[in-house]
């Protein structure tokens, strides 16, 4: 049944939605009663707020409890992954307040098993690299990072690329290529190894650990270390079948949304105080994006913040797009998941429609 209903998705071109609930950690107090409940049959969840009143039941397509390990949410994720390598164009986003688990989803830590999608994705793609080599085909693969703060964007890679070290970064803007297709000018690309995995891996850690140094992260009441930016990683990849000529062109994009913050209860002021509006207003944007695709309106406010006009190709029914909604289990945030959840429930009903394979034939025919 959920093999149908993920088919039927596909058709409709939806973004599909998974809803992931983290474990209570020692800093949300002694109040350990979760205002969230997870249903057994993976695809809907309850809300409670403080007085313990159920609110609504939600529905997505996958929900996963505090319990599911690293592992259990990437197996539901690896499809999209694949679908990239196949020629789609493919985003993730990872959505929800702050100190849901966000970072924890996209990232993860170490090299075992709390290992997150970012990590896990490209060992899958190197993998399957490896195997498609046994039929001719050869692939390249560049990755970037980048975090958009306060509407401006920084290269996270700027240090591993061929420019002088520690000099004035370049000034990075969205573009539009001839086929009108988006690209950030003077954004590093560094080539992943892929003859070599246990190689690969390692150029993707240092990518990582040089994007972690350069990332924009602040205390906050909620959060130890909260993002105050939007972060991107772009996997773009390239393969040409040596025997009959065919090429493809993929691209993954991994998002880990900053996240949205009550103002009464962050503490903000300050430099933080505009970086959590402007946070708040890109994200609003977001919802004004999706808004206008569920109505199917004649016009779509992509440009309106950096992030939606970065992201307008895998948004605009040209790619597939997947959104991990992260939720707090404590009580005092009962109000902001609802909200995540509310936005969530938007995000399910847009329609991209079919999204296109970019497949280039040695006839020069397209698919």
């Amino acid at each position: 049944r959920r093999k149908m209903h993920n088919r039927i998705q596909e058709l409709r071109g939806n973004i599909r939605v998974f809803v992931r609930t983290r474990p209570f950690l020692p800093g949300d107090g002694d109040n350990h009663e979760s205002a969230v409940d997870v249903s057994p049959d993976g695809e809907s969840l309850q809300i409670y707020d403080k007085t313990g009143k159920a609110d609504n039941k939600f529905q997505f397509d996958k929900t996963f409890p505090p319990s599911a390990m690293q592992e259990n949410v990437f197996e539901e994720v690896s499809e999209f992954v694949q679908s990239a390598l196949d020629g789609f164009h493919v985003c993730l986003f990872s959505y929800g307040q702050t100190g849901s688990g966000k970072t924890h989803t996209m990232q993860g830590s170490g090299n075992g098993q709390m290992r997150g999608i970012i990590p896990r994705a490209v060992e899958q793609i190197l993998e399957q690299v490896n195997v498609l080599g046994q039929q001719k085909w050869r692939y390249t693969i560049s990755a970037s990072f980048l975090e958009i703060y306060c509407e401006n964007l920084k290269d996270l890679l700027v240090n591993m690329g061929d420019g002088p070290q520690g000099g004035k970064a370049p000034k990075l803007d969205i573009k539009r290529d001839a086929d009108g297709k988006s690209y950030v000018n003077n954004l590093t690309g560094i080539n992943i190894c892929t003859t070599d995995k246990s190689q690969g891996m390692s150029e993707l850690e240092a990518v990582m650990s040089a994007a972690a140094k350069t990332r924009s992260v602040a205390k906050t009441d909620m959060n130890a270390q909260s993002s105050r930016s939007h972060s991107v990683f772009m996997l773009h990849i390239h393969g040409k079948n040596e025997e009959d000529g065919t090429i493809i062109s993929g691209a993954l994009n991994l998002c880990d949304l900053a996240g949205s913050e009550r103002l009464d209860r962050s503490g903000a002021t300050g430099q933080q105080l505009k970086e959590t509006q402007a946070i708040n207003k890109s994200l609003s944007c977001l919802g004004d994006v999706f808004s206008s695709l569920a109505s199917q309106s004649s016009h779509v406010p992509y440009r309106n913040s950096k992030l939606t006009y970065l992201l307008q190709d895998c948004l605009s029914g040209d790619g597939k797009a997947l959104m991990f909604v992260n939720l707090s289990p404590t009580v005092l945030s009962s109000h902001e998941s609802l909200c995540s959840l509310r936005f969530a429930k938007r995000v399910s009903q847009v329609e991209l429609g079919k999204p296109t394979k970019h497949v280039t034939y040695k006839m020069g025919g397209k698919k």
